[in-house]
């Protein structure tokens, strides 16, 4: 136990392992005795194996995948809106961390909606846009986009600036220097902003699926609370946070195929 408080300490892999499947299997033991007191009804907590059920229901039902439509759906939008933030998200931040005057131009446009309330946006992108599809991916978008582009600018001004002057004297130009210098050494760093991306857009997929969505999992939810199923409410929620951290587990372990020089560290 002595390098109990040690953040350099790297646990072995059974290790690591044991410790995450004993959370979950404590928090499912939590659930299951409150499920079997009574102290907590189940129209607001059903039993985890009526979520289980409702699972299985939801998998297969009358040959049909009502999960399985809703999941290829939402995972459609999130890709679509991904593409969008990687495309504009990283070329914008990338300028603002290179050039101190595109800094000091977009800066006070793109700060402040960090810390701002996206989903206040979302009636004005009702009334902009719709109810169609523009709409869900726009939400999507900015949602992700207002954290990219500032975590994008902070990687760039992160690398030391030996880089830039070791390139300058090697006679690369200016944004030579930034091009094969600076940005190869933020990349990892990019790549976590990425991964930022994807989670916040995992986070806003059902409220971006609240409005007049035929299909996806934020509808699904939607349509299991109007008829008070809240076992379905649960399994659409359980599946949700299991593709977000898979879609983090496969993006962290792409960034280590790619950088890891800076992942071994």
């Amino acid at each position: 136990m002595s390098d109990f408080w040690n953040p350099y300490a790297a646990l072995a892999a059974p290790q690591r392992r044991l410790l995450g499947v004993g959370a979950v299997a404590a928090l499912l033991l939590l659930w299951s005795l409150l499920a079997v007191s009574g102290l907590v009804s189940a129209t607001k907590l059903p039993a985890p194996w009526d979520v289980l059920a409702a699972l299985a229901y939801l998998g297969w039902h009358e040959g049909q995948s009502m999960l399985l439509t809703a999941t290829l759906w939402s995972v459609g939008r999130l890709l679509v809106a991904g593409a969008l933030v990687i495309a504009i998200g990283i070329p914008v931040g990338i300028a603002m961390g290179a050039a101190p005057r595109v800094n000091a131009l977009l800066s006070p446009l793109v700060d402040p909606f960090r810390s701002a309330p996206v989903v206040a946006l979302l009636p004005i992108l009702v009334m902009w846009l719709g109810i169609g599809e523009t709409m869900k991916i726009a939400f999507l978008f900015i949602g992700a986009v207002v954290y990219l582009i500032p975590m994008v600018r902070d990687a760039i001004q992160a690398v030391p600036q030996s880089y830039w002057i070791g390139a300058r004297d090697l006679g690369a130009t200016p944004w030579e220097c930034v091009q094969r210098a600076v940005i190869p050494m933020a990349m990892p760093r990019i790549a976590d902003a990425v991964i930022v991306g994807f989670s916040v857009m995992w986070t806003y997929i059902t409220v971006a699926e609240y409005v007049n969505a035929r299909q996806g999992l934020g509808q699904l939810i939607q349509n299991a609370r109007r008829f008070s199923a809240w076992d379905q409410v649960f399994a659409g929620i359980i599946v949700i946070i299991a593709l977000a951290l898979a879609t983090y587990q496969f993006m962290v372990w792409l960034k280590r195929r790619l950088y890891p020089w800076e992942t071994e560290q």
